[in-house]
């Protein structure tokens, strides 16, 4: 394949760092206006790229992504619904047609379209969550910084949930890791409880739980259900999240019904009793906990970039 030149991509770059073009939904958007551009010429007419509807982009899908990449080699899957679910991908075409029309008529959009494949396996590649196997780093402390560096990739990358996602991942990993594999089911991130007829994120026995990083009426509406149901409602979220469902489910009258943990704590008393109590064991416990989250992601998730990686 033929590399875009340097002036070519230095302007693509540009492009992409301003519009924030890293996640799989603004890659799913490129990939097929490139191809509409290579097969109607430019310059390109924004109103013309718009579905029957009018509310997404035209030809945005799984398939045609699919398509694009399985002609440079590429058979893993980018996105589930191919950027049509991405928040966003209506602005982020017409952007991306204002500077497609500025290259000109002569550019090259073989080179274009070879840019954003690069973008690709590097999206692919990408392992953003590092953690530390310093043994004097308190367990709560690694936790923390884990949802620091996905909240700081979820601003630069418009439109992708990764520390919700994160969150979920984690406690369904700590479950796993003590219950034992088929305890609970794994689902997507994206999948909502109330249409799958799920109780929660996860259920285990008589328990409800509910993973979330910024509490609110919704979640604690399920809670309620869980109750009328003859279940017990759980919910674990960030440290903030805590006071919020207690006062939300003070004014619901159902705050002495509901067991609130904040993450860290979840992650990290498990961890130590899985390991023992003992140096030796927590570090092997942690090592587990991420080889089993990295399994659920690659399980249930599209988007690699949402694994942990470990780091000396």
């Amino acid at each position: 394949m033929t590399e875009p030149s340097d002036k070519l991509r230095e302007h693509l770059s540009g492009f992409a760092r301003k519009h924030r073009f890293r996640g799989k939904g603004p890659l799913c958007v490129a990939l097929v206006v490139t191809r509409h551009a290579k097969e109607k010429g430019l310059p390109l007419d924004p109103a013309q790229l718009l579905s029957a509807s009018g509310g997404q982009v035209a030809g945005l899908g799984r398939s045609a992504v699919q398509s694009i990449l399985a002609r440079h080699g590429i058979s893993r899957v980018l996105a589930a619904e191919g950027g049509r679910t991405s928040r966003g991908s209506l602005q982020n075409m017409r952007e991306y047609v204002r500077v497609l029309n500025a290259l000109g008529v002569e550019v090259d959009l073989d080179l274009v379209e070879a840019y954003w494949i690069e973008r690709v396996k590097e999206f692919f590649a990408a392992k953003p969550f590092k953690i530390s196997r310093d043994p004097s780093v308190a367990l709560r402390s690694v936790i923390r910084d884990l949802i620091e560096q996905a909240t700081e990739l979820e601003r630069e990358s418009t439109g992708v949930h990764y520390a919700g996602a994160l969150l979920q991942h984690l406690v369904g990993a700590t479950l796993d890791c003590s219950l034992g594999l088929g305890a609970i089911e794994h689902n997507s991130f994206s999948t909502a409880d109330a249409p799958q007829g799920r109780v929660g994120d996860f259920a285990v026995g008589d328990v409800a739980i509910h993973v979330t990083m910024l509490p609110g009426e919704a979640v604690i509406e399920r809670c309620r259900s869980n109750l009328e149901a003859g279940l017990r409602p759980v919910i674990i979220t960030r440290g903030p999240g805590s006071a919020i469902v207690h006062e939300l489910a003070r004014r619901h009258t159902i705050e002495d019904r509901i067991d609130v943990f904040e993450v860290g704590q979840f992650v990290a008393s498990n961890i130590y009793q899985s390991g023992g109590y003992s140096d030796r064991g927590r570090r092997s416990a942690l090592e587990e906990l991420v080889r089993r989250y990295n399994e659920i992601i690659d399980a249930v998730e599209t988007d690699p970039s949402h694994k942990i990686d470990f780091k000396s």
